[in-house]
Parts: C-alpha cells; structure tokens; sequence
C-alpha cells in the first residue's frame, strides 16, 4: 500500500510566495532580508495553522541563501527546538553554548524555538542575556499561540509579528485551487462550509479537505460536506428563510424538530439565521453585495430574494435573532427559546404591523 501524504504536509509552502493570507509580514520579511535590516530575533505569535512555524523555517532557509551560493546546503544552519517538550534551563543552556560556535558555512546559525509560551520562567531567564547580546552570526525566531505567556523582558527583546486568522474567502481559494490540481469534482460552496468549520486555521482546513475527499470519493457537495461536518448548507437556510416569509409556522417548527434530530445544535442554528439575515441585508444594495462570502450563484439567490423583502423587516429580523443568542445562555428551556424566536420571525410585520410576540 503507497503511503500517503496528508495535505497539510504535501501543500507547506516553501518560499513566502506561496504562504496563504498573511501577506504583510511575508512582504516585511522579504524586505528585511533584501535591505539587510533584519533584526536578531524575532517573535511569531498568532493562532494555530496560519503559517508562524512553515514562515520561520522559509525565513531561516532564506538568510543563508540570500547573499550566498544557493548550491550549498545550509540546512545544518538551522536549528528548531520544541518548547514543549523541550523546556528546562538545561535546554537553553545547551543553545548558550552552541550558539557562540561560528557557522562552518553560512554567515549566520538560525534557531527556532517552537511552542516559546511552554519554557519554565527559569528557561526564559535563562535566555535574556543571549536574547539581549546575541552573537552577529545568530538569530532566533520564537514561535507562540500565547503572547500573553512570554514574559516581558523577553517580548521586549523581540520584534513580534502578529499573525491573522486567514479569511475564509482565501482559504476557499486554496481550496479551489488544491483540488482543480486533484482534478476533483466539486462545488465552491462546499470549500465554504469547510472554511468556515476551521475557524481561520488553513492546516485544520486541509486536515477537514483530507476528510471529505475520502467520505464523498473526490465530489465535494456542498450537501455532502454539510452533512459530514453536521452543518447546514445555504440551501437549508434558503429554504427555512422561504418558510419564515410566507409566516407557516407549523412547517417551520417541523423543519426545526428535523434539524435538532439531525443533530443540529441550537445556538448553530441561529448563528446562520443571523448570517443569513446579514446577507439578504448586504444583497439589496450592489456595492455590498460583493461582501457576502459566497459563490455567484449564491449570491445571486439572495439578490433575487431580497427585491420582496424590506430593509425594515430585515433589520427587525436581525434584532430579533441577535436578542436570541445574547439570551440564549440563561434560559433553562433552550428548545422554546428558539421555537419562540422563529415564531416572532415568521410574524413581523404581519399585516403590516410589527408583532413580535405571539
């Protein structure tokens, strides 16, 4: 059996180029190294799977290579340590003593540190006279999800650089991209849905990717992967949205009771009501129809519903939705709270009045 390469593995980027939705620091990276203005050491801080450890080790590959024969192998230069199992003094004590031995080829030795939160306070202390004197040929790039948990004389000594969540819209387009080079059969939507489950994170995305590949046999559904991911689809939403303007409340509350059987939670629910309630509000005016993060043909649906809904109903519908969820921690009776909420939906403006209670 041929072994296989996940995809967080097999799409790593490999020079800041190709390094997804964190275009500034790439682009302040590059400069640095061209300008020969980078500093000493460095701080990578932001959430997980957005590229701090794959922009590291591009930066560490890069300082070597710059001014010198890109022929050579410098990959001894480079040095990574996981703090996380790599913690104690005695672990800073032993990159004290190597990092005053000069490269043997290279002009600098480049030190990762990984996971930096996890070292002991006495590991930090032990690491602020190298931090602050360090050596010309070496430099240290710490790598943190918890800024918070770096002390400060540490911070200080560090330029940082905040990674971001990466959008869903450029995680989408990798997505796209990967499988249009698989060949997959696919929807766009469906990348969406899985964007959106990895919460800014592109290695979780391609973990999620892996997934679906295998569960829908290379054709990704938009329906496929919702219901995989135990999440609802636009067309879901469209057509409890249908519901809700023509004010059937018994079908409404039947459609409900099948989506908390799927397994459906609740508060998921009306997170995509209010969404849903956003986009249609975005839909109505072309200059911020392009902010609805959707495929065309999406968006067109929601044009197309919008011209017979006002901005009136649609505003009241969103304060509604969002009393909702504010509230929806306290209440003991979780299930009425919603069937409460969809029922005052499907009652605005009836007879041209606002009834939000029933």
């Amino acid at each position: 059996m041929e072994s296989f390469l996940v995809s967080a593995l097999k799409y790593r980027p490999t020079s800041f180029d190709e390094v997804v939705g964190q275009d500034s620091i790439t682009k302040t990276l590059g400069n640095s190294l061209k300008t020969n203005q980078l500093p000493q050491a460095l701080l990578f801080c932001g959430p997980r799977g957005v590229g701090k450890t794959s922009c590291a080790r591009i930066l560490a590959k890069q300082i070597n290579t710059n001014n010198s024969d890109t022929s050579k192998d410098f990959a001894f230069n480079i040095f990574e340590l996981d703090a996380a199992s790599n913690n104690s003094v005695e672990d800073i004590r032993k990159i004290n003593e190597q990092v005053r031995i000069p490269p043997q080829i290279g002009s600098h030795k480049i030190y990762i540190i990984d996971e930096a939160h996890m070292l002991s306070n006495a590991a930090f202390n032990a690491f602020l006279k190298t931090l602050e004197e360090p050596p010309k040929h070496a430099i240290f790039i710490l790598a943190t999800t918890e800024k918070n948990k770096i002390i400060s004389t540490v911070l200080s000594r560090c330029q940082v650089y905040d990674f971001k969540r990466i959008s869903v819209e450029d995680i989408q387009s990798f997505l796209v991209k990967i499988a249009k080079e698989r060949k997959l059969e696919f929807e766009e939507n469906a990348f969406y849905l899985i964007a959106q489950k990895a919460e800014g994170a592109l290695r979780d995305a391609l973990s999620i990717f892996d997934r679906m590949v295998s569960f829908t046999k290379g054709n990704l559904s938009e329906s496929a992967v919702a219901d995989n991911l135990n999440l609802l689809d636009h067309q879901t939403y469209f057509e409890l949205g249908e519901l809700l303007f023509q004010r059937k409340i018994p079908q409404i509350l039947i459609s409900y009771d099948k989506l908390v059987k799927r397994g459906i939670e609740s508060i998921q629910l009306i997170k995509g009501l209010g969404d849903h309630f956003r986009n249609l509000v975005f839909a109505k005016d072309p200059k911020t129809a392009a902010l609805i993060e959707v495929g065309e043909s999406i968006r067109k649906s929601y044009t197309e519903i919008t011209q017979t809904l006002s901005n009136d109903y649609l505003m009241d519908g969103i304060e509604i939705i969002n009393s909702c969820e504010i509230n929806f921690r306290n209440v003991k009776n979780k299930r009425i709270h919603i069937e409460l909420t969809l029922k005052q939906l499907a009652s605005l403006h009836f007879n041209e009045e606002k009834k939000k209670d029933i």
